[in-house]
């Protein structure tokens, strides 16, 4: 059950980014200042974050 469980987890589709010079100077100080060593893994949280944010707000309400 624990090797379906990790094939599931498993990231396998890939995205790409551009940022231009300003946007990438701003992440790598982020970074620096915060001490972020993984930068995938912060874009990645940050996104997702972002994203279920944004379905909570928007999730139907009855009153």
């Amino acid at each position: 059950m624990e090797q379906k469980k990790d094939e599931k987890l498993r990231r396998t589709n890939r995205a790409s980014l551009l940022f231009n010079n300003r946007e990438q100077e701003a992440i790598n100080h982020y970074c620096e200042k915060y001490k972020i060593r993984n930068k995938s893994k912060f874009m990645r949280e940050a996104i997702l974050t972002e994203i279920l944010k944004r379905f909570d707000e928007d999730y139907p309400t009855l009153f």
